[in-house]
């Protein structure tokens, strides 16, 4: 008992101030547990090739399987009934089952290979009992209590008809549909015994059966044709051959927009049992109408006209189906309205408070939950998508209950940005006025500075005292923007993260076993979202969303002014590129609010190459953003005359560099004082050898407290601290193992001076590295002896400095000394980082990634170089740990503990008001955020310092010296008497 009182102890500090946000992505099927109304499972599947079961009453996790990455672990369909989720996995390489009340897996079968097109589940007597697999040639029957193959059987003429759609219905038999683009359509039939029936029908107005169909009523193919604004009709389940049956839209009175392809949405409440004769067709993007095909099916019947609805679904539970249509009402609301599928009849109207504005997008995909209520009415809960992936769950009557952004699982770049000071302590920091406002004005502003200070302390213990009356249930401790102050050591940070844009994917599978379902009807929309997070409780204090932005582009986030110079607003820019012009576009605002800063913004109509921020300010203490572009000519913003003149007086030292991997080609520059440029030094690389796959500089925030190190026999080794300098890696073009290698450059970037270079052969990437101070540690896979190796180049002046007062990569005649070594490293990494301090006293620590989702801290002084391998007295003296090939990788190094995060893609650090402390902040699938203590803290006093004994000390000591003092005072009054 002891010792796990013990434990709860030591893990109780760090907790506090570590805190893990876990995500899924983008949502591509989900499910509801049931049609009861206290269930409360929600099931997804995501573009992360995650399956996750949510809480639909609070938003989180239950529990959350994370698959592999890529084309292996890609969740192609999502299929539930009862207890059972079926899935097909990896482009249907995998058919898994899981139990959806633990989220265990219950089997797992190998499928043959081919390609995946579609899934159904297959009844016999109204009871599911198995699923059928429909590849490219073949098409297979498995047990859905074992997931045992029943039967296989190819597919005839499989290498010129198309097969999309496998469709079951509730009978005994399985329908495979393949289509020879604008010619005629196949049908399958398979006995779930034996035997197989085959058609053929005329259909040269169809180009695709998965985009342009579904099956609705009783086993009757439902096709939209755009080009002749007509409906076609086909009984799969006929006999005989049949044929099409053509109804024109405008029999019906109905009209298409301009443009629009036609979408048809059906639903099959029950695996069991045929999909309903009612169904949707979008005639355009906020125009849908709901028709009922007739029992003789060759008629179809307007049952309701929805004008304007952004989204429609079918919901079912028990005996009835209901249609849910989501309406926009205004700006900042929507309605979300129930209507009875077989008549039209609303039967719920409600209204949610649902911002419509730039802020999260357009609503997306709609999930429907409905459930019967003890009066036999229908009720609803309802997840709605939006085009920034976020997730939000509304529950009768339009309450939101929670809110979700998936988006964050996509974050591509981040900074951190101080918070503003409060309106007191901004009072405070002119508390001493200026000179010319005399004597008696300054010790006024002092002295309402004091009254300033005991009014808000007064108003703190109020509000204590107010709150510890109170339950702590009551107790509310939420941030907001209003409430938003720097705290004592800015510890608490804005962070501010942009997510990736993307592409649309179209998801195969529907409900049941419904052909297709095409649910996502904003293909190819590129998105990305602004996030500002408050660090230290983890809330999304605001969110931008940005359209038309071009997928897989570069992001550039610079924070152009803090929030130091008031009362001026801090501002930062995002450099994007617009996905229909590829040009860039700048958009500026504020940190701090999230609002869009109105300034002027630069005409940019060349594709920018590269993008610089310079120590040069404006008159409103903004930093210039200089940009390049293919033509490499400059423009500043903010682009004052000011900005200008000092351009051009301070353009001879300003010089930037350019990289063309595709050839092989880095490029150095500099500013001319009529701002164009001047090329003044390349070094091209041969492709067919090697390429470049990365360079970095340093981090311009970062400071060197030490420019040397002392040795053992008090001499002192200085540092190579070269702020132009630039690391270059290059990886060999040559797949075979014996000849790959893995190179790293260190270049000069003024000069382009190659200082020097490292080749690791037989080696291959990916590598990761970090370039600070005077060091490079990198990290690559040793093909020869299989495992994953650390090298560290650490620079030196020597044992005097060339240059003390000043550097400059124009005078330097001679070369650093480079000391290199390499060290065994037992597990794969994904990203790696260096801590960051204010000032740079305390020690570098390396934040490593790891696959298994820890993140490693790793001391510096483990990758020193100068580690010797015979132990000798001046090695002892600076205390050098003596050198061993094998780098361990120690528990207590784990920074997260047991709180995982899985795929860390980047690793952010920035110091905070404490030298001993560095904010560090992990995204990837999660969001990770802690403080690391490189060197413990120094300067802070431990949790366990006894104030009261050191306060009964100092009391005791200052009554001891009055009391010392009145006694000598008595001493040499009597010593004078005599």
């Amino acid at each position: 008992p002891d010792l796990s009182h013990l434990l709860l102890v030591i893990s109780y500090s760090p907790f506090c101030i570590s805190r893990r946000q876990q995500y899924v992505g983008k949502t591509l099927f989900a499910h509801f547990e049931s049609n009861t109304q206290s269930s409360k499972k929600l099931f997804v599947a995501t573009d992360k090739n995650i399956f996750a079961s949510f809480n639909s009453r609070t938003g989180d996790l239950f529990w959350r399987h994370v698959d592999k990455t890529g084309p292996e672990g890609t969740i192609d369909t999502l299929l539930l009934h009862g207890q059972d989720a079926l899935m097909v996995v990896g482009d249907g390489r995998l058919l898994r089952s899981w139990d959806t009340n633990i989220g265990g897996l219950n089997w797992e079968a190998v499928l043959d290979t081919g390609s995946f097109q579609a899934a159904c589940f297959v009844a016999i007597q109204d009871t599911v009992k198995h699923v059928a697999v429909l590849k490219k040639a073949a098409i297979s029957l498995h047990y859905l209590s074992n997931g045992h193959q029943k039967w296989a059987e190819n597919l005839p003429d499989s290498d010129t008809v198309q097969y999309q759609a496998v469709y079951s219905g509730g009978e005994e038999e399985v329908y495979v549909l393949g289509l020879v683009p604008n010619s005629h359509l196949t049908i399958i039939a398979y006995s779930l015994e034996d035997g197989e029936i085959i058609k053929s029908v005329e259909a040269p107005w169809l180009s695709s059966v998965e985009s342009s169909c579904v099956v609705v009523g009783h086993g009757v193919l439902m096709c939209v044709d755009p080009a002749t604004f007509a409906l076609y009709t086909l009984p799969i389940q006929a006999e005989d051959t049949p044929e099409f049956s053509q109804i024109l839209l405008q029999s019906l009175d109905l009209e298409v927009s301009p443009g629009f392809q036609p979408v048809l949405v059906s639903s099959q409440p029950h695996p069991a049992r045929s999909p309903l004769s009612e169904f949707f067709l979008q005639l355009g993007p906020d125009h849908h109408v709901l028709l009922q095909l007739n029992a003789d099916g060759d008629t179809i019947a307007p049952l309701r006209d929805f004008q304007p609805a952004f989204l429609v679904s079918f919901a079912t539970t028990g005996e009835k189906t209901v249609a849910a249509v989501m309406t926009p009402k205004n700006q900042t609301a929507c309605a979300v309205n129930l209507f009875s599928v077989d008549s039209g009849r609303r039967l719920l109207d409600t209204t949610v408070i649902f911002p419509l504005d730039l802020n999260g997008g357009k609503p997306h995909k709609l999930y429907v939950h409905a459930f019967l209520k003890k009066d036999d009415s229908v009720g609803y809960r309802v997840l709605v998508q939006t085009e920034d992936h976020a997730l939000t769950f509304i529950q009768q009557p339009g309450r939101v209950v929670w809110t979700r952004e998936e988006a964050l699982a996509d974050v591509v770049t981040m900074e951190m940005v101080d918070l503003p000071l409060t309106g007191t302590q901004a009072e405070l920091e002119g508390e001493f006025g200026k000179k010319a406002d005399g004597l008696f004005p300054m010790v006024l502003k002092r002295l309402s500075s004091q009254v300033t200070l005991l009014q808000v302390w007064l108003a703190h213990l109020w509000k204590l005292f107010y709150e510890a009356r109170k339950p702590r249930s009551q107790v509310k401790n939420e941030v907001t923007i209003e409430t938003l102050s720097r705290d004592e050591f800015n510890l608490q940070k804005m962070m501010v993260m942009v997510t990736a844009s993307g592409k649309v994917r179209r998801g195969r599978g529907g409900e049941g076993c419904v052909l297709v379902l095409v649910s996502l009807i904003y293909a190819g929309c590129c998105v990305t979202s602004l996030f500002g997070i408050d660090s230290k409780s983890g809330s999304i204090l605001w969110k931008h969303y940005l359209e038309n932005v071009q997928p897989n582009a570069a992001f550039k986030l610079v924070v152009q002014r803090t929030t130091a110079h008031f009362p001026h607003p801090p501002q930062c820019t995002l450099l994007i590129k617009d996905k229909d012009t590829g040009l860039a576009t700048l958009h500026v605002f504020n940190p701090i609010f999230g609002r869009k800063s109105h300034i002027a913004l630069p005409a940019l109509p060349r594709p920018i190459l590269q993008s610089l921020l310079l120590p040069v300010i404006d008159q409103d203490y903004a930093k210039v953003l200089l940009l390049v572009d293919d033509q490499y000519k400059v423009t500043a913003f903010p682009s004052t005359k000011n900005v200008l003149q000092q351009l051009q007086e301070m353009a001879s030292s300003i010089f930037f560099y350019l990289i063309h991997s595709e050839h092989g080609n880095l490029s150095g520059f500099r500013l001319r004082k009529d701002l164009s440029t001047e090329r003044i030094w390349e070094v091209v690389l041969p492709t067919e050898v090697q390429k470049i796959v990365a360079v970095k500089g340093k981090r311009p925030n970062e400071h060197v407290h030490s420019q040397g190190r002392v040795m053992g026999d008090r001499s002192v080794l200085y540092k190579y601290l070269n702020p132009n300098l630039l690391a270059v890696v290059t990886e060999s073009t040559d797949a075979h193992p014996e000849r790959a290698f893995v190179g790293v450059f260190l270049v000069d970037g003024v000069t382009g001076r190659i200082i020097h270079e490292a080749v690791q052969r037989k080696s291959r990437g990916p590598v990761h590295f970090v370039h600070s101070e005077n060091w490079v540690v990198y990290e690559y896979w040793n093909t020869k002896s299989r495992r994953n190796e650390f090298s560290v180049l650490e620079l030196f002046e020597g044992t005097e400095l060339y240059n003390s007062t000043v550097f400059s990569s124009l005078d330097r005649p001679h070369l650093p000394q480079v000391l290199q070594q390499t060290y065994i490293f037992p597990s794969p990494i994904t990203t790696m980082e260096a801590t960051l301090t204010e000032k740079g006293i305390t020690s570098r620590h390396l934040l490593v990634g790891l696959p298994s989702g820890a993140i490693l801290s790793l001391p510096k002084m483990f990758l020193d170089p100068r580690r010797p391998e015979v132990v000798t007295e001046h090695s002892r003296e600076e205390n050098l740990i003596p050198y061993a090939p094998e780098m361990p990788i120690r528990t207590e190094w784990f920074i997260n503990y047991n709180q995982t995060v899985l795929r860390v893609k980047g690793i952010y650090t920035a110091p905070s008001g404490l030298e001993s402390t560095c904010l560090v902040v992990a995204y990837g699938l999660d969001i990770y955020q802690t403080r690391v203590y490189p060197s413990k803290q120094f300067d802070v006093l431990k949790d366990d310092y006894d104030y009261v004994l050191i306060s009964s000390v100092l009391f005791a000591l200052f009554f001891a010296t009055m009391i010392s003092k009145r006694l000598a005072q008595v001493k040499l009054l009597n010593r004078a008497w005599r």
